[in-house]
C-alpha cells in the first residue's frame, strides 16, 4: 500500500527476491479487499495518502527498485482524477502496468492494464480479457476478497485450465495465497503468484520481516 515506508518496503521486497510490486492506491470503498487491506487502505488515507501523494511514492519506489511496478486501485480514483491523466502520469512515475480492481473489461478499453479474471467468468470473457491484458491475466482464485486462506482454492486449477485452452497469455494467481506451500501449489498451476494480504501483514513488522517472508516464498518457487 502506498504510504510513507513504501519505497523501504519495496527495497526489501525485492531484495527478497520478488520479481514484481504491486502498489496499492487507496480507496476508500474497496470492494475486493479483505480486512488486511482494507486496514492498510483507511490507514493511508487517514495519513494523507491522496492520489498525488501515492504517485510521488511510485516515483520514490521507482527510484529504489528496477523490478516491475503495478500500481492496484479502483475505477472511482481515476474517474475523479482523469482517465488519461492518471495514465499517463502513473507511467511517468514509473509505473510499468495498471490494475483497476472494479473496472469491466469491455468499460475504457483504451486503457492499458492488467486484466482479472475469476471462477465465475465466462470463457467469453476470460477470452475477452486476455486480448486486451497487459503482459499477464491475473486468475483471481476465488469468487470473494482478497485475504489469508487455510488452503489454496480448488477453483483455481479448473480456472487455469480452461483461461489455457483459450489464451498462451502468461497466467499469474492471486487472492487467498499466502503461504509458500500455498504459493508453491499455485505456481505448479499458473506462471507467477501474488501474495498481497500476507505481505502486508509482514510489511507491518518492517522491512527485515517482508524482505525474510518474501525470501521464503521464493525458495518455495524454485
Amino acid at each position: 500500500m502506498a504510504g510513507r515506508a513504501t519505497a523501504e518496503l519495496a527495497e526489501a521486497a525485492a531484495a527478497g527476491g520478488a520479481d514484481l510490486i504491486e502498489i496499492g492506491f487507496p480507496f476508500s470503498d474497496p470492494l475486493a479487499d479483505g480486512p488486511v487491506v482494507r486496514r492498510a487502505a483507511e490507514q493511508a488515507l487517514a495519513d494523507g495518502m491522496r492520489t498525488g501523494e501515492c504517485l510521488r511514492c511510485l516515483s520514490d519506489v521507482r527510484d529504489r527498485v528496477s523490478v516491475p511496478l503495478v500500481p492496484m486501485t479502483y475505477s472511482s480514483l481515476l474517474e475523479a482524477f482523469g482517465w488519461e491523466r492518471f495514465a499517463a502520469e502513473a507511467r511517468a512515475a514509473g509505473a510499468t502496468s495498471l490494475i483497476v480492481a472494479d473496472l469491466p473489461v469491455d468499460v475504457h478499453p483504451e486503457l492499458e492494464r492488467i486484466q482479472l479474471v475469476a471462477p465465475t467468468s465466462t470463457d467469453e470473457r476470460i477470452a475477452l480479457a486476455a486480448e486486451s491484458t497487459d503482459g499477464w491475466l491475473y486468475l483471481v482464485t476465488v469468487a470473494g476478497t482478497t485475504g489469508a486462506r487455510t488452503e489454496l482454492s480448488p477453483a483455481l486449477a479448473p480456472l487455469v485450465a480452461r483461461t489455457r485452452a483459450l489464451t498462451d497469455t502468461p497466467l499469474y494467481a492471486g487472492f487467498g495465497i499466502s503461504t509458500p506451500e500455498q504459493a508453491a501449489a499455485a505456481a505448479d498451476l499458473a506462471d507467477g503468484v501474488v501474495v498481497g494480504s500476507a505481505a502486508l501483514l509482514a510489511a507491518e513488522e518492517g522491512p527485515v520481516a517482508l524482505e525474510r517472508f518474501v525470501a521464503q516464498l521464493r525458495a518455495a518457487l524454485v
